[in-house]
Order: structure tokens, then sequence, then C-alpha cells
């Protein structure tokens, strides 16, 4: 699986906590699933339930969330393009610690399709993106919270 690896970098190289402390984001791994047919090929599909727990977190929820939905538009972007996916697709819980802290738990319902092509008596193994985005969106490179910058955005 590689889209834990991807978010975890730009959560990282965007976040300011997750840059001065990236043990501050754990990921887990819950509810997976492998879906495959009996179709010719090999190929298939990861199913699974991403849940990100940043500890420790003082800032402005909106640092977190920006940077994660500019990935999953580029990475997951049915959860936005359809309606049960955006109900179920990204869920949150915070645990208040105190009045400046708080531990946020993110599920992201995300897939991954792989594809498994026979030549001979050899299997080769690729991951497919996601389709696309159209050429006339642009993809911002700042993000500022409250007229003020916080960060980079790395995607």
């Amino acid at each position: 699986m590689q889209k834990p690896k991807q978010l975890r970098q730009v959560l990282t190289d965007s976040v300011p906590l997750l840059q001065r402390n990236p043990d501050s984001l754990n990921m887990f791994i819950d509810g997976g699933r492998i879906a495959s047919t009996l179709a010719s090929s090999l190929s298939f599909e990861y199913q699974y339930q991403l849940n990100l727990v940043v500890t420790d977190y003082g800032d402005d929820l909106d640092v977190l969330i920006v940077p994660l939905l500019a990935w999953l538009r580029e990475n997951q972007p049915d959860i936005m393009a359809n309606e049960e996916k955006r109900r179920t697709g990204i869920t949150f819980k915070a645990d208040v610690l105190s009045d400046t802290l708080c531990d946020i738990s993110i599920d992201l319902q995300l897939t991954e399709r792989v594809i498994v092509k026979q030549e001979g008596e050899a299997l080769h193994v690729t991951h497919a993106g996601e389709n696309p985005l159209p050429d006339n969106v642009a993809r911002p490179t700042q993000l500022y919270a409250d007229g003020e910058l916080v960060s980079g955005l790395q995607l």
C-alpha cells in the first residue's frame, strides 16, 4: 500500500506541528479488505480505513484539514465526488486534553488498485493511480490561516 506513506509525507511537510515533531502523527490501518475477482488476471484492490492520530495538537484544526483535503482531491477524489462517501469517507474525533491541546483522530476510507499482469512466466505488479484532475484546476502551494502564512503545501 502506498497511500499512507504518501499522506504522511504531505502532512509532515505541510503542518507546522508535524514539521517540528513528526512522531505526533500515528497511522493505523483498520478494517482492511482485498477485493479480487476470478478475472483472467490477479489484479485486485486494497480497501481499508486509515486512522490518523495527531497527538498534542494545539494549532487551528484547519491547518491540518486543508492539506488533507488537498491530498484527497488528487489521491481519493471519490470521497468528494460521491454523496455517500462524503458522509462516511472522512470522519474525526477529538480528545480535548487542555484549553490548548487535543488529540485528533481522523478516519479515511481509502482504496488502492493494483494491476497484476502476466508476461510469460512472470507476474508484474504496478499500482494504478487515480484519474488526474482536469488541467484547469489550480494546485495551491501555500496555506494561510487567519491571514497568516502557516506553511507551504507539498502536494
